[in-house]
């Protein structure tokens, strides 16, 4: 889902695209002709995840979402930026660990097979991923919020909110409070507050909701997992 909605975006040509771009020196009429490029790769890989998943495309994942978080505060953005994209490359990190076997060359090109037992040390370290993921995309949101960015005081404008920076400071603020819940004490209850907090705080875009929603699904993937991780009986639970 990740990368469909960032490929969506490519094949659309997002103007914004083109701060990313200038960071390595690409101007702005051939950024827009490496868009859809890009864009057609993400899709495509994104339907090959979703047939025929391979680690190689996980790893390609996990970079990807590095790269493409990390060029928003070096083209001028506030790190909260990077932060809120922790799930873009977390989820397909954790499902990597998840995947954990041999590194064979060939190993990267087979279709994943999860194991059907895996152990306490591997299932602990997806746990410790799930938490500081959940609590470092929820942090940077907040933050977001307390910096009053342009796009979420729209949002918030369009909703009919009359004090707009009083809403910002509040969704920040109880965004804030959740990543710190989630890396202290993560219990259930406020985990799937927050899931369903985030799936539904980011469906109010101005523009091309649906796939500013599917962008984000790394997001949805981490606190979800992090639930059923978290579930009665689980051997993560202490």
């Amino acid at each position: 889902m990740c990368l469909i909605g960032h490929g969506v975006f490519g094949v659309l040509t997002k103007s914004i695209w083109c701060n990313y771009f200038a960071v390595v020196g690409i101007d702005q009429e051939l950024a827009y002709q490496f868009m859809p490029i890009i864009g057609f790769i993400d899709l495509l890989l994104g339907l090959i995840l979703l047939i025929y998943p391979v680690k190689a495309i996980l790893l390609w994942l996990v970079i990807w979402g590095l790269i493409t978080a990390a060029v928003r505060p070096l083209s001028g953005e506030t790190f909260a930026e990077f932060l809120e994209r922790a799930g873009n490359f977390s989820a397909p990190l954790t499902l990597l660990v998840l995947c954990a076997g041999e590194n064979g060359i060939s190993e990267w090109k087979k279709k994943l097979d999860p194991p059907c037992t895996l152990s306490t040390e591997n299932l602990k370290r997806v746990l410790l991923i799930l938490k500081i993921a959940g609590a470092v995309l929820l942090a940077g949101h907040g933050w977001l919020n307390l910096l009053e960015k342009k796009g979420l005081i729209a949002q918030y404008s369009s909703l009919g909110f009359k004090n707009l920076h009083l809403t910002a400071a509040i969704a920040g603020a109880v965004e804030i409070t959740g990543a710190f819940f989630i890396l202290i004490k993560p219990l259930r209850p406020i985990i799937l507050f927050y899931l369903l907090w985030k799936m539904a705080t980011e469906l109010f875009y101005p523009q091309w909701e649906i796939f500013e929603w599917v962008e984000r699904s790394g997001s949805y993937g981490i606190l979800l997992s992090l639930y059923f991780a978290l579930k009665p009986g689980s051997i993560l639970k202490n």
